[in-house]
């Protein structure tokens, strides 16, 4: 979720750099307007897509994200206490964040109701177009959907003018794209940047209402605009005709000669701008894919990889990292690397190693019942991963596969009594094979304490049946891995 909200800021950070920089300046406002809509969605949808032509391996030196904001295919599992209470279940985090959703809703019903109060106090005429409120002891003129709000103060003259004006934002629904950035601001109330494109938003209607009635005299609009600044609403999702920030800015453009179309070519940079996202969201990367089989406990560190016999560089530079890291520490290490069913065992001592251990097919995964006749095909290159039942239909069976597991994990999972009075907590990773008949055999564990090994070991045992995977043309069996994180 972490990873999202970044995206999704940064995402809306260059588009309004894009905006500043290229369009603003431009008198092609019906254009922006989509442009500051279209962009603020983009940038919610964006980081969800994963496109598989523009999928690549990305250095770690190039990541953005800090190692701790990455867990990629971890589950956690949580104890279950009866006595907690519903406050006592919920993270600090997410309390955090209800409570400001909470209060952005408050502060936009409040604003609600002053429109309401105000329509309830003001005289109300009933027009073909709109509907008028005059308000009493007020100089105030805004918009809200079909209704203009006008102050009595305001002179007789003056009042057509803006009625005029306010009409532009009635007819072309401005009340809707203003709503719509209040909303988010209520979901996204962290985001500074929801502010900013409602008030660009806001800035833009203005503009399109000031071209309209100008058409026929300018001159009329700029009085208008340099007469007294009346009273305005505090109310964000409303257009005020009297802004004493805008009015200079709503001048300038008077000012401003029509673009050329020529121009509107700038609306081009919007395209590569939305490639190069895709691509980066599209992106897999060296510490997603390998940093996440890493796993340190007390003295033991545990990686795993696609293949002993036929490493990548990338696997090899990671286990020469660990390998230094280990040589370092002063107190005695070992490094355990397996790919499923081959196994290299590292003793470190003293900053040398000093035994290296193979293991082959041990007896355990014998007993097992792992069938293993040729070399296995890893999860991460299988041309078509095991179909995990419920997933024949779906469309990304990979990703389907993996949202499975985690279903069933947290679905038969409970937390071992023992282990929850003792305290005990930490990772389980665990390595199966899914054979050629579709079975789970293999299974083994690396954890803090055999109570959780024991817990992994019976939820991974009751995973159900499975079509098998296929490998050029052939069935084959599949070893996987996935690290289970038990907390209290």
């Amino acid at each position: 979720m972490i990873q999202y909200v970044l995206e999704s800021l940064v995402f809306q950070l260059i588009f309004l750099l894009t905006y500043d920089l290229f369009l603003k300046k431009e008198t092609f406002f019906q254009w922006n307007r989509i442009y500051l809509i279209g962009t603020f969605t983009l940038s919610l949808i964006l980081p969800w897509i994963r496109i598989e032509a523009l999928q690549a391996l990305v250095p770690n030196e190039l990541i953005v994200y800090p190692s701790f904001l990455w867990q990629l295919d971890e589950i956690t599992v949580y104890s279950k206490n009866n006595n907690e209470s519903f406050f006592e279940s919920i993270s600090w985090e997410h309390m955090v964040f209800g409570i400001g959703m909470l209060v952005m809703y408050c502060w936009f019903s409040i604003k609600l109701f002053q429109i309401l109060r105000l329509k309830h106090k003001g005289d109300v005429h009933y027009h073909k177009d709109y509907t008028k409120i005059v308000v009493p002891k007020s100089g105030t003129a805004f918009s809200f959907f079909r209704n203009i709000f006008l102050g009595q103060d305001i002179k007789q003259d003056k009042q057509q003018q803006i009625i005029a004006h306010e009409l532009v934002h009635v007819r072309q629904l401005h009340t809707i794209d203003l709503i719509f950035f209040e909303l988010m601001r209520i979901i996204f109330w962290f985001n500074p940047l929801v502010y900013v494109y409602q008030s660009k938003a806001s800035e833009l209607h203005e503009f399109i209402a000031d071209s309209e009635v100008s058409k026929g005299n300018k001159k009329e609009q700029y009085q208008l605009l340099l007469s007294d600044v009346f009273r305005t609403q505090n109310i964000s999702f409303v257009n005020q005709f009297f802004k004493k920030s805008l009015i200079k800015k709503r001048i300038v453009m008077l000012q401003k000669e029509k673009s050329g179309k020529i121009y509107r070519l700038k609306y081009l940079l919007l395209l590569p701008v939305t490639v190069s996202m895709l691509l980066y969201t599209s992106c897999e990367n060296e510490k997603g894919r390998i940093d996440s089989s890493i796993r340190k406990e007390k003295n033991e560190s545990f990686l795993v990889v696609d293949d002993l016999n036929n490493m990548s560089e990338s696997e090899k530079n990671i286990q020469q990292r660990l390998t230094d890291e280990l040589i370092q520490l002063k107190s005695p290490q070992t490094l355990m690397v397996e790919d499923g069913s081959n196994s290299v065992k590292l003793y470190i001592d003293k900053g040398e190693i000093k035994k290296v251990e193979v293991q082959k097919n041990s007896v355990e995964d014998k007993k097992a019942g792992s069938k293993i006749n040729g070399d296995p095909t890893p999860f991460n290159i299988v041309d078509k991963v095991p179909i995990f039942p419920g997933c024949e239909n779906a469309e990304d069976q990979k990703s389907c596969f993996m949202e499975k597991i985690r279903e069933h994990i947290t679905t038969n999972f409970e937390y071992p009594e023992k282990a929850e009075e003792m305290g005990i907590q930490g990772n389980v990773n665990v390595l199966f094979t899914i054979t050629r008949e579709g079975q789970v055999t293999g299974i083994r564990m690396r954890g803090p304490h055999e109570l959780l090994e024991e817990e992994t070991h019976r939820i991974i045992s009751k995973l159900p049946q499975m079509q098998p995977g296929k490998h050029q043309g052939r069935i084959v069996e599949v070893p996987f891995s996935i690290p289970i994180k038990f907390e209290l």
